[in-house]
């Protein structure tokens, strides 16, 4: 098959979720024969044509200049259209449906069966709160675009699949992410951030208000304890500037910016002595997985996303008290908790999220769909 995977800032991985998905998807597919495209914007820092057997297609972005939404509208447009007038793909990937309505419409308009488009809608993006009450209603108008539109739909996660089919009446493949267990970790990296083995609160997540960053930094102030909160996330954003005004001369709380190096996040989050997970409108967030895979006592917020992922085998909270309780417990108490947890997170991480299970279940649903169209 030969597959272009577009919506997303490119490969190798600098940025987020759907960008490692893409890096795992794109290689494992590679490996198992197939021909795959994905496309980059033209700032990423990774200029080569290949990466890993992957071909790289390098198509301009305004986004660095234009700003985060309307940039990415062009690019996402962009590569679609290139991709469309390849005419030599059997799928195109699309992770993510907002920006390239139009390009889906004419799609419709001209009856076109091949490529067949593929969407992975990932989250309810209408949901997020850093958009405003109009472009919220656009978004929404993107999402039933793409459920009428697209030639198949991918869930990844069982609460998505469960809205897509209840909202629109159409099925979707459930497929997640995947994530690997590491084989070993190092807490020398912890000196550099002046923290110690299970002497600190972790939290990981771009900052955006409905990864409830701010119900947790006001849980966490609510009861200061000796622990630091030490927070990991690019503070760039709008977002990010207001909360790190508000509470970086708060000693306790340690805004350490974005970090990409997998063994230092991986050891980070090993080592901490509870890991808040705030997301709340994305389906199976890669970086949860990650923390199941590193063995974390997992404090997440209490949504049907969430729950979906981690079924019982976590800490739960809705509100600043929820986070304020959870920081109250006891050593031996997080300890008894974590004896509950851990093992079945990590034994769902080595039976259902490995990547190689992900990749084939890709593999197979796209076989399944050319047999179909």
């Amino acid at each position: 098959m030969k597959i272009a995977i577009i919506s997303t800032r490119g490969i190798p991985n600098n940025y987020g979720g759907f960008e490692q998905f893409a890096e795992f998807i794109s290689v494992g597919l590679v490996r198992k024969g197939h021909q795959v495209t994905v496309y980059s914007p033209s700032y990423h820092q990774y200029k080569e044509g290949s990466f890993r057997g992957v071909r790289i297609k390098h198509i301009y972005s305004p986004e660095p200049w234009m700003g985060g939404a309307i940039g990415s509208f062009f690019y996402d447009f962009l590569s679609l259209k290139d991709a469309l007038k390849n005419k030599t793909f059997d799928i195109i990937y699309d992770c993510g449906y907002t920006s390239i309505i139009p390009a889906y419409i004419l799609l419709a308009i001209s009856k076109i069966k091949k490529p067949i488009i593929i969407t992975n809608m990932d989250g309810l993006e209408y949901k997020r709160t850093k958009f405003n009450r109009l472009v919220q209603s656009f978004i929404f108008w993107e999402e039933k675009q793409a459920v009428k539109l697209s030639h198949a739909m991918i869930a990844d996660n069982m609460g998505i699949k469960e809205y897509i089919k209840f909202k629109y009446k159409r099925d979707s493949e459930f497929i997640p992410y995947g994530a690997n267990v590491p084989n070993n970790f190092t807490h020398t990296c912890l000196e550099l951030f002046g923290i110690k083995p299970d002497k600190y609160y972790l939290l990981i997540a771009r900052m955006e208000p409905e990864n409830n960053i701010e119900m947790i930094i006001a849980g966490y102030e609510q009861f200061f304890d000796d622990k630091p909160l030490v927070i990991v996330g690019n503070t760039n954003t709008k977002f990010g500037k207001k909360m790190k005004r508000k509470y970086s001369k708060l000693k306790q709380i340690r805004f350490v910016g974005g970090i990409y190096n997998v063994e230092t996040l991986n050891a980070l989050r090993h080592y901490s002595s509870v890991y808040f997970h705030g997301h709340s409108v994305g389906g199976t967030n890669p970086s949860l997985l990650e923390a199941m895979a590193a063995k974390c006592l997992i404090a997440a917020h209490d949504n049907g996303f969430n729950r979906s992922t981690l079924c019982d085998n976590a800490l739960f909270f809705s509100n600043a008290t929820d986070v304020t309780n959870i920081i109250r417990l006891s050593v031996s108490e997080l300890g008894e908790y974590k004896q509950k947890f851990v093992p079945p997170n990590l034994h769902n991480i080595n039976t259902i999220y490995t990547w190689d299970n992900i990749v084939d279940k890709h593999e197979m649903f796209f076989k399944n769909i050319m047999q179909r169209m």
